[in-house]
């Protein structure tokens, strides 16, 4: 009969030295993620975390009634950290000291599926994808969710080699995390049920049910708001082609990577052939490709959630299966480790030379201040409400008046402000108002895409400038004169 110890592959060999403690790589992986914080100006979906942590507890939670609420969890530790600054790099600490985190937990898995060579190919790999310094260097939950997911499979390792209680307590912690961090993370653990056998059946399935219910009550609340997020096209299979470069965060490593997956998948399962474990190498490709085919079929059965970011914790199973697939070459493991990892970085250069840009996440608001040259008396019109966020947190006293702004809050139920409704009562007098919308200078100059353009020109106005940040959807920033 199999027991549970049998589940688990047997510890590798001891070797004469370890290539590097897990924390080293750990501290690595969270300075490469780092080192690209500074430099990309804070997007869209940041403002909306620093709009929601800087409100009151009963701010959150009432803003949590309305959009964003499977986030509140993330939203109230950024509550407590900002209380310390919300400079750029602090904001974006704690994402990448997560990514480390990941990293050490990867070195650690690798060393209990097959040796710390593995584990620490795996958190190179891990630390030089475009991706993982894209979101170690992003003050949203994409790298907690990642952490968190590494955390779930090294846990369940750990009970399923040897069942005792307190190791059954920390899995159904790891997966509480999971489900805590990212709604969307729980897709990974399907996965996990590969590993499902009599003998630790009773506590694996006490230890899920109790870790996954944050999902479910912040399932039902995102399911009650999904109207926030209405802005998603519906996708079809189409989007798999491009699932190694979301997940690598570039083309040309991604597919090679993606290859070297399967691989390593191969391989650990030839490793174990004649020991149960070998389950392993289907747990580690369910966690790498089960989680873009089952946000399809939600999108598809339920309503449209498929977003790119959402699949971020699929990068730590691209590295390991990776890893795995080097160290179980039948020599010269670490050289070719090395070179992996340092051709990678070369296949990888130009994407993370873009990530640091400062136009790295898409939305340059101090390039749009940059372009707004006001004069005394100019007027500013946001075409959408919310961007207001951004130019408080980047802008000097030399802003052109908000004619619209009502209010110095954000609405209650969102990340919008209070307007005035007379836009043309607001511009009298005026002789020049600024425009600036999110996306490119079609979508406001063509058609009704922006609204508030359209009302601009009723107003009396006409177009005098036009200048788009380059990459989309990016910002637009218009000079309108009067006629």
């Amino acid at each position: 009969m199999t027991t549970a110890a049998t589940l688990a592959p047997p510890t590798a060999p001891p070797t004469r030295r370890r290539a590097a403690p897990p924390w080293v790589m750990g501290g690595l992986a969270a300075l490469a993620a780092f080192s690209g914080t500074g430099a990309s100006t804070l997007n869209g979906d940041e403002l909306a975390t620093i709009s929601a942590a800087s409100r009151s507890l009963s701010g959150m939670f009432e803003l949590a009634r309305h959009i964003d609420g499977h986030f509140l969890p993330y939203y109230l530790f950024m509550h407590f950290w900002g209380m310390a600054g919300t400079a750029e790099l602090w904001l974006r600490l704690p994402s990448a000291v997560a990514i480390g985190v990941a990293a050490w937990l990867l070195v650690e898995l690798g060393r209990r599926l097959h040796s710390t060579r593995a584990g620490v190919i795996a958190a190179g790999v891990f630390a030089i994808l475009p991706s993982v310094s894209y979101y170690g260097a992003f003050a949203r939950s994409y790298a907690f969710a990642a952490a968190a997911v590494v955390f779930a499979f090294w846990a369940l390792h750990r009970a399923i080699k040897r069942p005792v209680g307190r190791r059954w307590v920390v899995y159904g912690v790891a997966v509480a995390l999971v489900c805590s961090t990212h709604l969307f993370a729980v897709l990974v653990l399907p996965a996990q049920l590969l590993l499902m056998r009599r003998a630790v059946a009773g506590r694996m399935v006490a230890a899920l049910a109790a870790g996954s219910v944050p999902a479910v009550v912040l399932g039902l609340i995102g399911f009650g708001e999904r109207h926030a997020i209405s802005w998603i096209p519906q996708r079809g299979p189409e989007v798999w082609l491009k699932f190694p470069k979301m997940a690598a965060g570039t083309t040309t490593l991604g597919v090679a990577l993606f290859a070297m997956a399967l691989a390593g998948a191969v391989l650990l399962w030839r490793a174990h052939r004649r020991d149960p474990a070998r389950v392993w190498a289907f747990v580690l490709a369910g966690w790498l490709v089960l989680p873009p085919v089952l946000l399809l079929a939600v999108s598809l059965l339920v309503t449209p959630v498929y977003v790119d970011r959402y699949l971020f914790v699929t990068a730590p199973a691209l590295a390991l299966l990776a890893g795995l697939a080097v160290a179980c070459l039948p020599r010269l493991q670490t050289a070719a480790g090395i070179v992996a990892v340092a051709l990678g970085c070369v296949l990888a250069f130009p994407d993370h030379v873009e990530v640091r840009e400062e136009n790295g996440r898409f939305e340059n608001i101090p390039w749009a201040l940059r372009v707004v040259k006001a004069e005394p008396d100019d007027g500013i019109v946001y075409g959408q409400s919310q961007l207001r966020t951004g130019f408080d947190y980047y802008a000097d006293s030399l802003m052109p008046v908000d004619v619209l702004r009502s209010g110095d809050s954000p609405d209650a139920d969102g990340f919008g402000y209070p307007e005035r409704s007379d836009l043309s009562a607001a511009l009298e007098g005026r002789e020049r108002v600024w425009v600036v919308w999110r996306g490119t200078k079609q979508s406001g100059l063509e058609g009704d895409g922006v609204p508030r353009v359209g009302e601009v020109e009723r107003a009396g106005f006409e177009l005098s400038s036009a200048r788009h940040s380059g990459d989309l959807p990016g910002l637009t920033v218009a000079l309108f004169t009067r006629r």
